[in-house]
């Protein structure tokens, strides 16, 4: 099969960078051609913040590079990861041109909420979801605290609610929970268009020993990743639990100044994935104590592969991939108090986590490998591909050559490409 794939990057790398590389890797290794398109928000500066505010609503730039691309050679799909700010909705029409199915993914809650998250001061916000014109995001300058950066993203929003084009341009959504598709639903995307498919975890890290003796938290130092809650339980535990932090971002600086004055805290700042995976295969548990809606939690199913139960919120996508009792326990959401009693738990019964450690491996095996992935992913095409109103003259492949990718000591093997 003849794969489109584009991606906007951010200047911070998160896991929707991963995912976007992950995907592209497990498909070429199973035998198919894929294609990039990849842009990266380091260019915003050279090409001018009000340019690109602009431009995101409509980039002629970019609609005129994917018409390009989809002259030069028959694709079979368009898979879109991240369109904003430099590529914009304008490749959906450049794909429909062409008569190409375009997929887009949905990592965020972007055509939901301007700032991403649905989480504004502190708590969880649904203010904009189905609203055409999100005008509380601008009130309460909800994009990066801006007024100006917030306008534009709600009229980006708009102007393509208003033109139908998350409707029309798009053949397939791609969710990666339930949780996640039931919110886009809510707010008026059609259930028959939006189909779920997890994040996957490659190549394989394998499990650890978990005999390290400390908790780790992996992610974003700020606010909806609930930094704080986790700071405030761990002032409730015994003095010899040790906590590892790895991570940047807004609590940084306080949390620097925090990790000095306390001997069981240690701040690692940022570590590359090699270095995280070894982390949470020696952690005894992985803690992940965010308070928006996560829509998916590549963190947890990280730790899974390592084998490492996961301590999480009961909160959004959070309660769907980690299985209470058994791949790791759940709190409340922004309750120190609760997370310190699971935290304790976990240090009264050790053997319990040991059971619970081959429970989370297992979990891994059954739904997060390359080959689950892979799999998901074409069944995910072939939708789109046959979905009403593609073009009737495209080359239709046969479901059974797209399915079903074969592994080899952890390594997806080539299957026969119809392309």
């Amino acid at each position: 099969m003849n794969i489109l794939m584009l991606h906007n990057a951010y200047q911070i790398r998160g896991g929707e960078d991963e995912s976007f590389d992950t995907e592209c890797r497990i498909l070429r290794e199973a035998g198919h051609f894929v294609e990039t398109i990849h842009l990266h928000n380091d260019s915003i500066e050279e090409t001018g913040r009000v340019t690109v505010a602009l431009q995101s609503i409509w980039s002629r730039p970019s609609y005129t590079l994917v018409d390009r691309k989809l002259r030069e050679r028959p694709f079979d799909v368009m898979h879109v990861q991240n369109f904003f700010p430099l590529l914009s909705p304008s490749v959906y029409a450049a794909a429909r041109k062409n008569n190409v199915p375009v997929i887009q993914t949905l990592r965020n809650y972007r055509l939901l909420c301007p700032n991403t998250l649905l989480f504004r001061d502190g708590h969880v916000c649904e203010e904009c979801v189905g609203k055409t014109v999100k005008y509380p995001s601008v009130l309460h300058a909800c994009y990066r605290n801006s007024l100006l950066g917030s306008f534009t993203v709600a009229a980006m929003s708009g102007v393509h609610s208003l033109l139908g084009t998350w409707h029309k341009d798009v053949d397939l959504y791609i969710s990666l929970t339930d949780f996640a598709q039931k919110k886009y639903i809510e707010a008026g995307f059609a259930p028959g268009k939006i189909v779920t498919k997890s994040n996957c975890v490659f190549p394989d890290p394998g499990p650890g020993l978990g005999n390290g003796g400390f908790v780790l938290f992996v992610g974003r130092l700020s606010a909806e990743k609930g930094i704080g809650t986790l700071l405030s339980a761990w002032d409730r535990l015994r003095p010899e639990c040790a906590l590892k932090i790895v991570g940047e971002g807004p609590s940084s600086t306080q949390l620097r100044a925090g990790s000095r004055n306390t001997p069981n805290i240690e701040w690692l700042g940022l570590k590359t994935s090699s270095e995280v995976h070894d982390l949470m295969g020696a952690a005894a548990i992985t803690v992940f104590p965010s308070e928006w809606y996560e829509t998916f939690g590549r963190v947890a199913i990280e730790s899974f592969a390592k084998g490492t139960p996961v301590i999480a919120s009961r909160i959004g996508a959070l309660a769907e991939v980690v299985n209470d009792q058994r791949t790791g326990l759940l709190f409340e959401a922004g309750n120190a108090n609760d997370l310190a009693d699971k935290l304790e738990w976990c240090f009264d019964h050790p053997d319990e986590l040991k059971g619970m450690r081959l429970l989370a491996r297992e979990e891994y095996e059954r739904k997060y490998t390359a080959a689950a992935n892979c799999r998901r992913l074409m069944e995910c095409y072939e939708l789109a591909i046959s979905a009403p109103g593609t073009s009737p003259g495209r080359h239709r492949h046969s479901i059974t050559n797209l399915v079903g990718p074969r592994m080899r000591d952890g390594r997806v093997l080539p299957t026969k490409s119809a392309s």
